[in-house]
């Protein structure tokens, strides 16, 4: 009988041994391997986050943000200068509309409502849409409304409570060109992106609440300014707030507000990680801290990679922890079986049998059991292994979430849908999609390893039983 046959025999000869060894082993090379894939799916995230978050920078008017605050407008001539400066990759400037519905500004106008200001200095009057805003002002609204003197009656501007309620206004935002045509940086549900976003055009992109409120669908019409526009995509900022929102190519922005070369936020991307400290007092000091004000809207992203790097180095620990104990199962198993079989090792080498032939056939018979524990534990890692990791990177990304609820400019969501800060991406989105996939290649590299502590494992014990003289192993039977 070959050594091979002999293994694989020996390896079913009790049975009932045998299923619980391979039961205990499956859970261990199971922990193992989803260990490592958590490992890996972190390992990317980090590099995502440093790759398309962690180097945005925003650039809003000196004493301004959003809609709120002084100061003076950014211009397009600011940008061009902003692009010039070193380590600095791209620039994306944005300008940010509100949208009154006409028809409610009609009736705000007939009982005596006063408009709310808008961006650049506009009245909130002068921009008009067909559309209805998917968001009421409810209580909050209509009292903030109420003590900025924007909802009474007469011509005194005092407010009253019996003035109608209206919704509040939608905003409506001009992106620049590092927008792709899939809509880069909006999580589209519908449609496509905009195209060409350095030209002047009908086209927009609207919140799934927005157009949900309005019956509208990927090509259907609405007016802004009695100017046409066609649905072209529909995107989910997962807030109802961030639905509450269109946009628009910059120019054609900039053209609706009437303010030509005229931004409202620019959001400035660095090469690396390394150089955005420098970069942005560079970027200060070429604009002049009193025309403009840069942030790191992402800032506290530098915690969240420090927390996913312990993150990491915890799941690369556990999963040597889980192999160790699977090689510390695949020895103790062993070093019983070899002490079962000592007489029968002793008659191997009285025939003859070299050391070498005796320690291959407790290691093929080693590696049949783990064999058969690592597809259970395949199984099993390939289904635990994307909520481990989920449950890893959430556990970390609790905090960042909580700092970039503010957001980075006086947009939905933190400046852009899904609270991305950007069209480059957002730390919110990449933080909670975590793809933890059990890949054919990871678990080949975790079983192999597994393979590996499971021969010195069985080795160790088998060779130094197999070095004692075959008189004194007869003898001790």
């Amino acid at each position: 009988m070959s050594v091979l046959a002999r293994s694989v025999g020996n390896a079913f000869r009790n049975k009932v041994r045998t299923a619980a060894v391979v039961a205990v082993l499956a859970v261990a090379i199971g922990l193992a391997l989803a260990m490592l894939v958590a490992n890996q799916a972190v390992t990317g995230k980090v590099a995502e986050l440093n790759a398309s978050v962690g180097t945005v920078l925003t650039v809003n008017p000196a004493g301004g943000q959003g809609f709120e605050g002084g100061g003076e407008p950014l211009t397009s001539a600011q940008a061009a200068t902003a692009a010039a400066v070193p380590n600095v990759s791209s620039v994306v400037g944005t300008k940010a509309l509100r949208l009154r519905n006409a028809a409610e500004i009609a009736a705000g106008a007939a009982s005596g409502r006063t408009g709310q200001g808008g961006p650049g200095g506009q009245s909130a009057t002068s921009v008009t849409t067909s559309l209805k805003a998917a968001v009421d002002a409810g209580t909050l609204g209509n009292r903030n409304q109420a003590a900025s003197g924007t909802s009474g009656t007469g011509t005194t501007g005092s407010t009253t409570a019996a003035a109608p309620a209206f919704s509040l206004p939608i905003t409506a935002t001009g992106i620049g060109a590092e927008v792709d045509s899939t809509g880069k940086g909006l999580q589209l549900t519908q449609g496509t992106g905009l195209g060409n976003y350095t030209a002047a055009s009908t086209g927009a992109l609207l919140g799934t609440t927005l157009a949900e409120k309005n019956g509208l669908n990927v090509g259907s019409k609405f007016t802004i300014q009695d100017q046409t526009f066609t649905v072209k995509g529909l995107f989910d900022a997962g807030t109802a707030f961030g639905n509450n929102a269109l946009y628009v190519t910059l120019p054609t922005a900039q053209t609706l507000a009437a303010l030509p070369g005229e931004l409202s936020t620019m959001i400035v991307t660095v090469n690396s990680m390394e150089n955005v400290d420098a970069a942005k007092a560079a970027l200060q000091a070429a604009l002049g801290s009193g025309k403009a004000d840069v942030t790191q809207g992402q800032r506290n992203l530098q915690t969240a990679v420090s927390s996913l790097d312990s993150v990491k180095n915890i799941s690369f620990i556990a999963f040597v922890a889980a192999l160790g104990t699977a090689g510390l199962i695949i020895l103790l198993i062993m070093v019983m079986l070899v002490r079962e079989r000592r007489r029968e090792i002793g008659v191997l080498k009285a025939i003859g049998a070299p050391n070498r032939t005796i320690g291959l056939q407790f290691v093929l018979e080693a590696l049949v059991l783990v064999a058969l524990g690592s597809v259970v534990g395949a199984a099993v890692a390939s289904f635990a292994s994307g909520g481990i990791a989920s449950a890893l990177i959430s556990s970390s990304s609790s905090t960042t979430a909580t700092g970039q609820r503010g957001g980075t400019g006086g947009f939905p969501g933190g400046g852009f849908p899904g609270g991305q800060g950007g069209p480059l991406g957002g730390a919110s989105q990449l933080l909670t999609s975590v793809t933890a996939s059990a890949s054919p290649g990871v678990i080949a590299a975790g079983i192999a390893a597994v393979f590996g502590v499971a021969i010195i494992g069985a080795l160790v014990p088998a060779l130094l039983t197999a070095r004692i003289r075959p008189i004194e192993v007869l003898r001790g039977e």
